[in-house]
Formats: structure tokens, C-alpha cells, sequence
């Protein structure tokens, strides 16, 4: 087998919630690489009765049609036509794939969501537990960077309101921005008015900003944005939205309208996600400029601070992304990636700020 797949599973009575994180050995051409990644895939799910509920694909663009196809062919019918988010990033150690991300659950199978005769996205219900997912909403290409993000935001709350939801059921949003260097103010212009707008905050507000990440990597689709999230229909109300955490002050006193963590009810429990997480003191500056190891180290203790207090431990890590700016970084990387037991993928592309060299996000579900 030329591929790594961590699993981390968490039961309770109804469901239960399957992460899988898939990774590469070597760097094998894509097609080799991808039928062992799906393959793979498709024996966990099928061994466990197991629904796909959110799937990412991180790879080079060239290899991403032979990795469509691939995947088609090796999932049979356990694809319900709803496609995994395709983004693209710069070739690191694995080759021309990073890695892959499924989250699946057992039990029934999740309604599939539509907009436009497309499938979109997916419901799960149990009994008292209604769990809403979205991948790769985005908008035909536009001049403006600015306009189509309002455009993708818009898109993203018709499909909500169409399965009686709204951005205030939101507990994690997943931001895919091409060419963030270029536009990353403006795009935080455009959520913070539509958040403000939707009542997610500013005046009497419950300032519920979802956890989130801004990160540059391109949807394969070539748009200048495109966006994943998650909502919790049922129960209403059940989620907490961490502004400060950590050793981190709120993102939005410096322009940035997104939690640095939130809590909320899914499927088998709860989950706890980690907005994407750098170097970044107090204050909102940037810290260990030029230093790789240093920026690694205090994201790993930033993350790690908020696990704290959100009393989960190591061991409760689901899923993980680590974000390096070039391969150098990700070198750098290895050492800590190898002492802390999580379900890596590591993919190369810019961070939000061309002074910061690595990023990380995160989800962990505390066992009771």
C-alpha cells in the first residue's frame, strides 16, 4: 500500500462521526497515487456501512482530472453525485497529491443537497439531530474578486434558507481564495459588511461568527473563490462561537470576521473547530518573522492552548491541515509533524500575510 490513512472514529448511539485523512507515501504519478487513495477510501466506508457527509481533494490542477476520474471509477455506487471540494496547491513531498479528506458518518444515508439541478451539498438526521454540509459553493468568474465573494456568500445562505437555515446555524466556514496576497482585505470588506448585515455581528448582535479559514489555494475550477461549511439544523441554538481562546484575542478587533474557535452538536457528539491558526501575537501582529521553526512552533502551541481550553486532548484530534508557504517550510515542518500523533495533511500554498510562513486548522471531538 502506497498511501498513509489515519482514521479517528467517535460512536454514540444514533451515528457514528469517521474521519479519514488519506496521504501518499511517495511521489507516484497521480493515477497511481489516486487509485490507491480511493480504493483505500472506499474499503473504510464500505467496511463500517459508512456514508461520505465531506470530502476535500488536495493536489497539483494537472493531476486533477485523472484524480476525477479515478475516484468515479473506485467509488461506484458509493458516490451520490455530490463532488469532493478540488483544490490546488504547489507539489510538496508527496507528489502531485497532498492528501485527501473525508468526513462520512453510519447510519442513513445523507440526503443530498441541490441548487440549480446540481448536487451542492448534504443533509444528515437522526432523531433530534439535523447536520447540514456544503462543498465548492462558488459563482461564475467575475472581473471583480470583491463582487464574486459576495456573490459565493449569497449563493451559500440560499441553499441554508432553502433547508431552513441561515448563517447564524454556521459553525465553520472553509474560505478557498486563489490569489489571497492580491485581495485578502478586500475579501475581509465583503464578509464583515454581509455578517453585519445578517445580523452575525455588530450592534445587538450574538456575535456569531463562524470558525474559519482564509487560505490561498484555488478551487480546480480555476474561480477566485469558492467555500465549504457546515451548519447545524438540530438542535437550534447550539453553538458556541470562542472570539478569544487560547493565546488569541479576537480576529475581528483587526478586520477579520471569523471565530478563533467554535463548539458545536454533530452527529456523534461534539465537535470543536479550530479556525485556521499562525503566529500571530495578541495584539494581531505577525511573530517569528522569517523564522519557519518559530512560526511552527508557536502555531502548534496556539493550537494547542485552544485544545486546552476547550478540554480536549491529543488523542481527540480528528482532523488536521497543515498549511506550509513553500516545500522549505515544510521540511522544517517534519520534526514537529512527527511528534505530535494528529492526522496530518500538509499542503503548500500562501497564507493570508506574505510574512507568514505556516498555518494550522483543526477539529477534535472530545470523548465524554
Amino acid at each position: 500500500m502506497s498511501a498513509n490513512f489515519d482514521t479517528r472514529s467517535v460512536e454514540s448511539p444514533e451515528t457514528t462521526e469517521i474521519y479519514i485523512s488519506a496521504v501518499p507515501k511517495g511521489n507516484a504519478p497521480p493515477k497511481k497515487q489516486a487509485e490507491e487513495i480511493f480504493s483505500g477510501i472506499r474499503k473504510i466506508l464500505r467496511s463500517k456501512s459508512a456514508h461520505i457527509l465531506q470530502e476535500r481533494v488536495f493536489a497539483l490542477g494537472s493531476a486533477m482530472e485523472t484524480i476525477r476520474s479515478v475516484r468515479l471509477k473506485e467509488y461506484g455506487d458509493i458516490d451520490d453525485g455530490v463532488a469532493p471540494t478540488f483544490l490546488v496547491g504547489k507539489e510538496g513531498s508527496s507528489g502531485p497529491i497532498s492528501g485527501v479528506q473525508v468526513h462520512a458518518v453510519t447510519g442513513p444515508r445523507p440526503e443530498v443537497l441541490r441548487l440549480d439541478n446540481k448536487p451542492c451539498g448534504r443533509i444528515f438526521r437522526t432523531q433530534g439531530m439535523a447536520y447540514l454540509t456544503l462543498s465548492d459553493i462558488s459563482v461564475p468568474q467575475t472581473a471583480q474578486a470583491a463582487e464574486q465573494a459576495r456573490a459565493m456568500l449569497e449563493k451559500a445562505e440560499t441553499v441554508l434558507k432553502q433547508s431552513g437555515a441561515d448563517f447564524l446555524s454556521v459553525p465553520r466556514t472553509w474560505m478557498w481564495l486563489g490569489d489571497i496576497l492580491s485581495w485578502y482585505d478586500d475579501f475581509n470588506q465583503v464578509r464583515n459588511k454581509f455578517f453585519i448585515e445578517r445580523g452575525l455581528i455588530g450592534k445587538g448582535s450574538r456575535q456569531s461568527m463562524p470558525a474559519s479559514t482564509g487560505i490561498g489555494l484555488r478551487s480546480a475550477s480555476d474561480k477566485n473563490c469558492t467555500m465549504d461549511l457546515t451548519a447545524v439544523l438540530k438542535p437550534t441554538n447550539s453553538i458556541q462561537f470562542l472570539e478569544a481562546v487560547g493565546k488569541q484575542q479576537c480576529a475581528f478587533e483587526y478586520g477579520s470576521a471569523f471565530s478563533r474557535a467554535s463548539r458545536a452538536t454533530t452527529p456523534a457528539g461534539e465537535t470543536v473547530f479550530i479556525s485556521g491558526t499562525a503566529s500571530i501575537d495578541a495584539a494581531g501582529a505577525t511573530t517569528n518573522l522569517g523564522d519557519a521553526k518559530g512560526q511552527i512552533n508557536e502555531t502548534i502551541e496556539n493550537v494547542r492552548a485552544v485544545l486546552g481550553d476547550m478540554n480536549c486532548a491529543d488523542e481527540d484530534v480528528v482532523q488536521v491541515i497543515a498549511y506550509c508557504k513553500t516545500t522549505e517550510v515544510e521540511k522544517i515542518f517534519a520534526d514537529a509533524k512527527a511528534s505530535l500523533a494528529w492526522p496530518w495533511v500538509t499542503v503548500i500554498c500562501d497564507i493570508c500575510r506574505a510574512d507568514l510562513l505556516f498555518e494550522i486548522e483543526a477539529a477534535a471531538m472530545p470523548r465524554k
